[in-house]
């Protein structure tokens, strides 16, 4: 009988099943949209029961369409949207509110708060990260202020905190019948709450947020055998659980330090592995776990996070309509030869690194009765380049480190103009693997490692295969001039709020 290692890959807009062969290609494929919920300006909410009821599908679907048995399935992985929180009713499995999403922007006041001692750093010798309406917990603090009823339950060991790797896999492994309630550090160390040094919450930083440690799961290892599968998956291992950068991380195999890869997905996520080197960023970017493999010491990354990438050509999409589907934007923005002047910062819900400013808006600048919607179609794309460029001079600073190319995946990366463009802006060669699903890959990867489906990282690295790489073609001179528009442009959004 053939083997084959799975993955849920638990995405901001839909959930794959992907299943994969030894040679880490892909067997089986299904995926599912889910609905975005927006309450009110700057607020994002998705349905937690509507995300298991999608997880259950594309079990189901990948399964049948590729004729594969769950028997066949070795170990299944979990990567997932990070810092969108869940918090459920242990006992009856019912979420107390919905999910709040990671781009989520209503708990700016409790960051605000929070800073007036010791400012946006106050808990980044900790926990590497600036405070923020990105991460975790002032959602949970929002939660038990808000929700009546949920501090008690929470108090009382009722009331289930995690983000939506936890709530997945509590229900598959058994959920009010004994589900497992853990999370890995990955995931952890992007609450707010963990402690970089320990791989522990920090009881200090519980007290300040007033949050009750026996909501919190127990943190565990990214790649081991937690338990087995209840249900459509009975008996298949559930051998690893990532954040979804850090899959893509190893699913690209970035093993070595300063190996660098960029995600093109709703947002842009740059991470550069460090090793077992915590480096605490001075210019904006966040230190957090990479991964932990088993029982090997945990292996850090500096990340840059850009909120608002292929969330912008939806946006195109569905709020202007002027195009019909996300692939489309290419074609529109191949009918001109600029951006005829115009920059778009898509700071929808503020900007993230380098500047962790929420009191940014979106701004689209240099319009003049020339522009046509072929330029906003390509400042669209080249939005997502320029921020990156960005993460990428702050990686420089902070790691001292000279990149000589890039690794990229995610959905934007068939995007031919945007990649080349990408090149262009940073002046090195941009690299598309055969394989793009890597996030779901790399959670794949780590399951396997835990059950011996695969024998070592250079197992891992020779199964990477080049599919096409972008060498730079603009002038330097040019490319400085096109980038102090593009910072001037940014400058724009600033104290909007």
């Amino acid at each position: 009988m053939t083997k084959y290692v799975a993955a849920i890959d638990q995405g901001t807009t839909s959930t794959r099943f992907i299943i994969f062969d030894k040679q880490g290609k892909i067997v089986g494929y299904a995926q599912k949209e889910h609905q975005q919920i927006y309450p009110q300006p700057g607020w994002v909410e998705h349905d937690p029961e509507e995300i298991w009821s999608c997880t259950q599908t594309v079990i189901k679907d990948a399964l049948e369409q590729s004729n594969i048995s769950v028997a066949e399935i070795t170990a299944v992985g979990i990567t997932n949207q990070r810092e969108t929180i869940v918090v459920w009713d242990q006992k009856t499995g019912k979420p107390y509110y919905n999910a709040i999403v990671w781009q989520d922007t209503r708990t700016n006041h409790i960051c605000n708060q929070l800073a007036e001692d010791g400012g946006i750093d106050h808990f980044r010798a900790t926990t590497g990260l600036p405070l923020a309406t990105y991460f975790s917990a002032p959602k949970i603090k929002w939660l038990l202020a808000n929700v009546p009823g949920l501090k008690a339950a929470a108090e009382n060991g009722n009331a289930f905190f995690g983000t939506i790797d936890t709530f997945l896999i509590w229900h598959l492994t058994g959920g009010t019948q004994g589900g497992l309630h853990i999370t890995d550090v990955t995931n952890a160390s992007r609450t707010l709450l963990m402690n970089l040094n320990t791989l522990d919450w920090e009881p200090e930083i519980l007290e300040i947020m007033g949050i009750p440690r026996q909501m919190l799961p127990e943190i565990c290892p990214s790649s081991a055998i937690y338990g087995k599968a209840t249900g459509i998956l009975a008996g298949v291992p559930i051998a690893a659980d990532l954040g979804d950068q850090q899959a893509a991380l190893i699913g690209q195999t970035c093993f070595q330090v300063g190996e660098t890869k960029n995600t093109y997905g709703t947002g842009c996520f740059m991470l550069l592995n460090t090793g077992q080197q915590q480096v605490i960023s001075q210019h904006g970017l966040l230190t957090t776990v990479a991964y932990k493999l088993g029982d090997a010491p945990a292996v850090y990354a500096l990340e840059g996070s850009i909120a608002i990438a292929g969330a912008l050509v939806q946006w195109l999409r569905d709020n202007l309509g002027l195009i019909q589907s996300s692939a489309e934007v290419e074609a529109l923005a191949s009918t001109v030869t600029d951006n005829g002047g115009v920059y778009f910062v898509p700071a929808f819900s503020g900007l993230f690194a380098p500047y962790w400013r929420s009191d940014a808006r979106g701004a689209m600048v240099g319009m003049t009765r020339y522009t046509n919607k072929g330029h906003i179609a390509r400042a669209v794309l080249e939005a997502t380049a320029w921020q990156t460029r960005e993460v990428l001079d702050a990686m420089r600073e902070d790691a001292q480190i000279n990149l000589t190319a890039l690794k990229v995946d995610g959905g934007m990366v068939y995007n031919n103009l945007l990649m080349q463009f990408q090149s262009d802006v940073l002046g090195v060669p941009v690299i598309r693997p055969q394989v793009a699903e890597t996030t779901a890959l790399g959670a794949a990867y780590a399951a396997g490692l835990a059950t011996g489906f695969w024998g070592s990282l250079e197992e891992l690295s020779d199964n990477w295969l080049l599919d096409q790489t972008w060498q730079p073609k603009m002038d330097a001179v040019q490319r400085e001039s096109y980038y102090t528009l593009w910072k001037k442009a940014v400058t724009k959004t600033f104290d909007w709020i």
